[in-house]
């Protein structure tokens, strides 16, 4: 078990805007072991997963007044002052969608779209301090901005969420790790002609299994599908599958002796 505890600018949590709450509930539990909390009526249905007894993920009923996309995946990173980081996402080229709001004593939330057309949120913790594992089953293995204007988009991370970018050596689509301390979390895909046209760029989330071909074999017979993979890589076994209602998430599992 891999205790986590997200550093400012960091991956802090992700959630799921779903047509189907029930369907996606009982995927993601057979899939990932999440349980559901009660959905909360004063937060619009909005449910909490838990792994090992601590929340993991996020899931709000999609809402057709809100004009986002539905059945998608959203990742948030921490800040400590969510009114200064949009602010800083304004300097940095991006735009604020969601202006930081309170959810109650849980904590502020905002929405922003960076330079290259990538939706990313914001938290600022209060109660709700985000997911607490990594690295094991169920819980987060790695984040990936697949961005289809890559130079626009790694200088405001950098910026903004306080991110020290590396490029991976030897790794496709000039693949730029991002830092905070000396451990990274995530990176930025040069994407640009890899995407099916008329996609945006947009974060995805990979989640630890044990056995990657099992998972997606698990996900086909449960009404989900494959995107990707398996594939093999330096950087672990990798693969993209789609819940029931055809949300995309991935699978990741880390390589022999590590």
């Amino acid at each position: 078990m891999t205790a986590y505890s997200a550093p400012v600018g960091a991956p802090i949590w992700f959630d799921l805007s779903t047509t189907d709450p029930l369907t996606a509930a009982s995927f993601y539990n057979e899939i990932f072991g999440w349980d559901a909390e009660v959905a909360s009526e004063e937060f619009g249905g909005y449910q909490n997963f838990t792994l090992n007894g601590k929340r993991v993920a996020g899931m709000m009923p999609y809402m057709p007044e809100g004009g986002g996309p539905e059945n998608v995946w959203s990742v948030y990173l921490r800040t400590d002052d969510a009114a200064a980081t949009s602010e800083a996402v304004k300097q940095a080229g991006g735009h604020v969608i969601v202006e930081p709001m309170k959810v109650g004593d849980e904590g502020t939330m905002a929405v922003f779209i960076d330079p290259a057309g990538a939706a990313i949120g914001a938290w600022q913790s209060d109660k709700h301090t985000g997911f607490a594992e990594w690295g094991v089953p169920g819980a987060p293995y790695w984040f990936e901005n697949l961005s289809t204007d890559q130079p626009a988009a790694v200088p405001f991370y950098e910026k903004v969420f306080r991110a020290r970018p590396q490029v991976v050596e030897g790794a496709p689509g000039n693949y730029t790790q991002y830092f905070w301390g000396d451990t990274s979390y995530g990176a930025t895909m040069n994407a640009a002609g890899m995407l099916p046209e008329g996609t945006p760029s947009y974060w995805g989330i990979y989640i630890t299994v044990d056995d990657v071909e099992a998972t997606l074999q698990k996900a086909v017979d449960l009404g989900g599908g494959i995107v990707m993979g398996p594939d093999v890589t330096p950087w672990g076994t990798l693969a993209a599958i789609t819940d029931p209602l055809g949300a995309i998430i991935s699978l990741g599992k880390a390589p022999e002796g590590m």
